[in-house]
């Protein structure tokens, strides 16, 4: 190949080869992390970055991931200056250097060939627990992040391939469980299988057309993504949407605020008018904020772009420190990860009127719980970060039904977040429901995605649980005439008949065994018309015990017999008032 020429078809070969080493990389994490976090929801990210940090790959296992590990690698560079060398391992999770959670802790691995520095593979996870005043790392009593957890600044724990047992065991005496220091290693490993892969790269195709098609793809991919924003009007755009309650003051309410200017190839997302950060744990970093703008727009653009350096050059983000998305040191902020639903609330409602057809309705609300206590069975403590009850449906779209039983948009997954074997091993809970919730999907020509209900019997004593979000308050808006969602709701029935209906940011310490938790979370929004939809797709639903016989008629217009569960032509026409539409386009 002559110098600097430019082979399309192999600058396509990269691109490729780059992302399998990323899945790579997270398959070899998800089978040899302990935590059900990682290994059954696998709450955490991977990826391959050049010299510089820019991104040349990942994998993103949870959106809200998917760009935190970057912004870190840059740091880490300008942290450790010429001090990098082949062999080194570094930690980091400090969300005062552009970390996005203390429990998402990451790790670096930079890859050298020929004695110079070529790359980085890193990874980053959400573990069990990191210290701080609350096991499990969600303490909602936070003013600061000192009650929330050890900080991890960029430290090496390998040097030059010599652990530095000093530095390990200084960080994992502030770590409750030691089943941290196994994922951590994990985690490790993950890097060293992205290190081979990108080595074996190096050595079939040289270093000097490895960067020159590096850069080509670059270019490539910006020019893919300036293409998908020149389809949206020049314009300024305004979004809103409120955070309720900060943990410490009951009736508190914050507006997030987003003005998007799209000028013909470039976006800006500003954050300039966002309330004040709070003085509790409801607050976000910059980091974490960020990826949640990035990964709400990626929903409305061409979902083949390939995720690199390119991807994000045409896209800009404003959002000044002392807001409670980009709190100032030394804030808690822990809960940053989960502003993201109300993030992308305000977006989606700005960008809707310009761009209705890529805009999904809203999504379920965030309310979730994470249990901790002794497991009685081993003598030993659990965290259990309820990824299997948290996960409600999905906003509808234009021509899509939402997808039932997600989860809020930044932590997408589904049924096998947690498997109900594995969730029976891992705590000492016995689950006696978990199902899709019937009338919770919000009513639409192409209805919301539906939530769940789950009931399980805690098995431990003594056990405590904090209660996060705010999907409580208000349901997930519909669009373009499309029905709400529903809301949240987390109860504690005690084996003596009492019931406590948990608040948001709650924490409730000493549950006795025997406790009933019940949790019911809630669909998203519905799009479009709801008397639009095909009346035998409703019929087929109150069949299938999706819609009840009420909301079909009451709301989508249709009247359906109750025993043969056929459609009534002449009632339906007459409900809805047009003539007679049986397959009116719509749902999937």
């Amino acid at each position: 190949m002559k110098k600097n020429k430019i082979d399309k078809v192999l600058v396509s070969i990269l691109q490729r080869r780059f992302k399998s080493i990323t899945e790579e990389m997270s398959i070899a994490l998800s089978q040899t992390t302990r935590s059900p976090i990682l290994c059954e929801a696998k709450d955490f990210v991977t990826g391959l970055y050049d010299a510089k940090g820019r991104m040349l790959e990942q994998t993103e296992n949870l959106p809200i991931l998917a760009f935190s590990l970057g912004p870190v690698c840059e740091y880490i560079i300008d942290y450790f200056g010429n001090d990098i060398n082949p062999g080194d391992v570094i930690f980091h999770n400090d969300v005062f250097s552009m970390g996005n959670q203390n429990n998402d802790v990451a790790v670096y691995k930079p890859i050298f060939h020929g004695g110079e520095l070529v790359g980085w593979a890193a990874c980053k996870g959400h573990q069990a627990d990191i210290g701080g005043a609350v096991q499990g790392g969600y303490n909602p009593n936070a003013t600061e992040v000192w009650q929330e957890a050890l900080r991890i600044p960029p430290v090496k724990v390998y040097d030059r391939g010599k652990l530095r047992e000093d530095v390990w065991d200084l960080i994992f005496a502030n770590i409750r469980l030691k089943i941290v220091q196994e994922d951590m290693r994990a985690q490790i490993g993950s890097c060293v299988v992205g290190e081979r892969g990108m080595l074996r790269l190096l050595e079939r195709y040289g270093l000097e057309v490895f960067e020159v098609h590096k850069e080509h793809l670059f270019d490539s991919t910006e020019k893919m993504m300036r293409a998908e924003i020149k389809t949206i009007c020049n314009g300024t755009y305004y979004g809103e949407s409120t955070v309720y309650y900060d943990g410490r003051t009951p009736g508190s309410k914050y507006k997030i605020r987003v003005k998007i200017d799209v000028e013909d190839e470039d976006i800006w997302f500003d954050y300039s008018e966002t309330d004040k950060q709070t003085d509790g744990f409801v607050n976000g970093t910059y980091t974490s904020s960020a990826s949640a703008t990035l990964l709400t727009f990626l929903q409305m653009v061409n979902p083949d772009i390939p995720h690199n350096n390119g991807m994000v050059r045409p896209i800009h983000i404003i959002i000044p420190e002392g807001t409670i998305l980009n709190a100032a040191y030394p804030a808690a902020t822990t809960y940053g990860n989960h502003l993201c639903p109300n993030n992308a609330d305000a977006i989606m409602r700005a960008l809707s009127p310009v761009i209705p057809d890529r805009v999904t309705a809203e999504w379920n609300e965030l309310l979730a719980s994470l249990i901790t206590a002794i497991d009685p069975r081993k003598g030993e403590p659990y965290v259990d970060l309820g990824f299997m009850e948290m996960k409600g449906g999905s906003g509808a779209i234009k021509g899509c039904d939402g997808y039932d039983h997600i989860g809020m948009i930044d932590a997408s997954g589904g049924v096998l977040d947690q498997d109900y074997e594995m969730f029976e091993q891992q705590t000492p809970h016995l689950l006696l429901e978990h199902e899709y919730w019937p009338d919770s999907a919000g009513e639409g020509q192409w209805r919301g995605g539906l939530g769940v209900i789950t009931r399980f019997r805690i098995g431990s004593e003594r056990t405590k649980l904090v209660t996060f979000g705010d999907g409580d308050v208000e349901p997930p808006f519909g669009a373009q005439g499309g029905k709400p969602g529903t809301l949240n709701k987390i109860e504690l029935i005690y084996p003596d008949g009492h019931v406590y209906r948990c608040k948001s940011k709650d924490m409730i310490d000493g549950i006795p065994s025997g406790t009933m938790y019940y949790q019911e979370a809630g669909g998203g929004g519905g799009y479009g018309d709801p008397r639009l939809r095909p009346a035998s797709l409703v019929a087929g639903e109150v069949r299938n015990g999706i819609i009840s016989l009420q909301k079909a008629r009451e709301v989508y217009g249709v009247s359906i017999d109750s025993h043969s569960f056929q459609v009534n032509e002449n009632e339906t026409k007459r409900m809805r008032g047009v003539p007679w539409k049986g397959e009116t386009s719509g749902g999937r």
